[in-house]
C-alpha cells in the first residue's frame, strides 16, 4: 500500500476501513499462495479493492464460482473488474449447476438450515408427525439430528431429553404447525449450495495449493454463514487459512468506502436497484418476491427460468407466509401491522391483560 493511499485512508477517520487495510496487508504478506473469491456483489467489490491495493507483489489469484444460473449484469461486471485492476478472474464451473441440482435433489426452501433438516427427514420418509422425540427416534432411529430440530429437543444417553431453542424449527414462527397442516409434496434440499459453490471452492483451493482463501463475508449479513465465525481470520493448522477483510463492516462503512474510494458496483445495483445479490431468485432470500419483480423487468428470460426452477418453493413459501399471517390474526385478534402499532401503546399490565 503506497503512502498516498495510506494517508487518504487515515484521513477518512473510519476505524473499520483503516483496520481492514492494515489486517489485509499483514495477513496476505505472510502467505505464499493466497486466492480471493470474487462474487461480483457489492461486498465483494470492496473486498477486491482492498486486496488488490495491498497486494503489491501480485501474488493473489482471483476466482469466480459460476453456479450455472447468473445475472448477465454480474458477468459484465467481472470483465469490468478485470479491466479496472488489470487482473484475471478465473471462471470456475459448478460441479453441478443450480438447475441440475434442483432437478436431482429438490428445491431450496426458507433457509439453508431449514432445507437441510427437511431434506434429512424426507430421506427417511418422515410423515411430519407431531410426536415426542423418544417416540420418533424409535420410528426413525437414523435421523436423530433432524428429529431434534423438529421436536425442539435434544437427546443423549447421559442427560436424556432436553429442550433446545437455538436453530430449532421454532426459529421460524409456526413453521412446524404449517408443515403438519401442509406437508410438502415435493423434495426439499440445500444441495445446490454444496455442488454449485462449496465443492468447486474446495477444488480451487486444492488446484492452486492455496494457503489462504479470501472471502467477502460480513457479520452484518446475519444467518448461519456469518454466525459460524467470530473474527475476520480462521487459521487452519494443516490446510488453507481463511480471511474475511470486511467481516466487521457495517452498511455505513460500505457507504463511506464506495463514496470516498470510488468503488462502482454492477448494474444489478446501479440500474436494477437491488440492495444485495445472491444466487438468482434464491428462495433463501427473504425478499425474493421483490427480487423477482426486478428480474422480470431487467432480465425477463432469467425470470422465466427462475420460476421454472424454484416455482414450487415460491408457492410453498407464499403459502407459509399467509399461514403465519392467519396465525397472528388468530392470536392477536387484529391484523398484524395494526397489532404492532397497538402493542407499542400498551403498558406491561395491558400486555398481560390482553394475552400478549
Amino acid at each position: 500500500m503506497d503512502n498516498e493511499l495510506y494517508n487518504y485512508i487515515s484521513y477518512l477517520n473510519n476505524g473499520s476501513i483503516f483496520d481492514s487495510y492494515a489486517k489485509a496487508q499483514a495477513v496476505i504478506s505472510r502467505h505464499t499462495t493466497p486466492i480471493c473469491s470474487v462474487s461480483g456483489g457489492a461486498d465483494s467489490d470492496i473486498m477486491l479493492d482492498i486486496v488488490h491495493s495491498v497486494d503489491e507483489a501480485g501474488n493473489v489469484k482471483y476466482y469466480w464460482l459460476d453456479t450455472g444460473f447468473e445475472y448477465a449484469a454480474t458477468k459484465e461486471h467481472l470483465t469490468e473488474l478485470e479491466q479496472k485492476y488489470g487482473i484475471e478472474i478465473l471462471r470456475v464451473k459448478a460441479e453441478k449447476s443450480i438447475p441440475a441440482c434442483v432437478k436431482e435433489y429438490g428445491v431450496p426452501f426458507l433457509s439453508k438450515y431449514v432445507s437441510e433438516q427437511m431434506m434429512r427427514l424426507q430421506k427417511h420418509n418422515f410423515q411430519w408427525e407431531d410426536e415426542p422425540l423418544e417416540v420418533l427416534l424409535q420410528k426413525y432411529p437414523n435421523c436423530k439430528i433432524a428429529l431434534q430440530w423438529w421436536c425442539v429437543e435434544r437427546y443423549s444417553d447421559k442427560d436424556g431429553v432436553q429442550k433446545i431453542s437455538r436453530f430449532s424449527i421454532y426459529r421460524n414462527k409456526w413453521l412446524k404447525e404449517f408443515i403438519i397442516s401442509n406437508p410438502p409434496d415435493f423434495p426439499i434440499s440445500n444441495e445446490c449450495c454444496e455442488y454449485a459453490k462449496k465443492r468447486p471452492a474446495k477444488r480451487v483451493i486444492k488446484d492452486f495449493g492455496a494457503d489462504l482463501n479470501i472471502t467477502g463475508i460480513r457479520k452484518a449479513e446475519g444467518g448461519i454463514r456469518s454466525a459460524s465465525f467470530t473474527s475476520c481470520f480462521s487459521e487452519s493448522p494443516t490446510g488453507c487459512d481463511t480471511f474475511r477483510p470486511i467481516f466487521f463492516y457495517t452498511d455505513y462503512d460500505k457507504q463511506v468506502y464506495n463514496e470516498f474510494l470510488g468503488v462502482k458496483n454492477s448494474r444489478c445495483y446501479t440500474e436494477y436497484g437491488m440492495k444485495r445479490t445472491s444466487c438468482v431468485g434464491c428462495p433463501f432470500n427473504r425478499k425474493v418476491l421483490d427480487e423477482l419483480e426486478i428480474i422480470k423487468a431487467f432480465e425477463p428470460k432469467l425470470y422465466k427460468a427462475a420460476v421454472g426452477i424454484f416455482g414450487k418453493s415460491y408457492e410453498y413459501t407464499a403459502k407459509y407466509r399467509a399461514f403465519v399471517k392467519e396465525m397472528k390474526f388468530e392470536r392477536y385478534g387484529i391484523e398484524y401491522n395494526e397489532a404492532l402499532k397497538f402493542t407499542r401503546r400498551l403498558s406491561c399490565a395491558d400486555y398481560i391483560k390482553n394475552g400478549f
